[in-house]
């Protein structure tokens, strides 16, 4: 049995109408259920992201490749890139240095990830999700 929930969404005749929606999760274990041979390769590729993140748990250095390469198939250059890991390890390092001196999360760390983003984006995060029409992440960091 699927925990699938009903959701108005617009129709192509322009009418509400209630339509079965899933989470990720629940999609995955919809696939992994089917029994059809063409659900097949829905099948493996699940099982073939699972074999990555364990590599990845063993071996943390796949996870930055594997994400250099996704970027790059995304049509990112290599310099972009770069800069954009080292941002993020910059601001790992700093906002571990800041909580050690007591620094609570909040206005300050907005402040940081604002000087660390504008360089690599040639934007500040709340402008980037305003131009992506992204929503703030429920954890409330920016």
């Amino acid at each position: 049995m699927t925990n699938c929930h009903g959701l108005k969404m617009i129709a192509a005749d322009g009418k509400r109408r209630l339509t079965d929606i899933a989470t990720a999760e629940q999609l995955f274990r919809i696939i992994q259920s089917i029994p059809a041979p063409k659900a097949e390769p829905f099948k493996r590729w699940p099982a073939q992201v699972g074999r990555e993140r364990i590599e990845e748990i063993f071996d943390p250095e796949q996870t930055i490749d594997r994400a250099m390469q996704a970027y790059l198939r995304k049509g990112y250059s290599e310099g972009w890139i770069h800069q954009r890991l080292l941002s993020i390890r910059i601001r790992n390092d700093l906002t571990v240095e800041w909580q050690s001196c007591g620094v609570e999360r909040g206005r300050e760390f907005a402040i940081l990830t604002d000087e660390i983003t504008w360089p690599w984006s040639g934007m500040f995060p709340r402008q980037h999700k305003n131009l992506k029409g992204l929503k703030r992440r429920a954890s409330g960091t920016t």
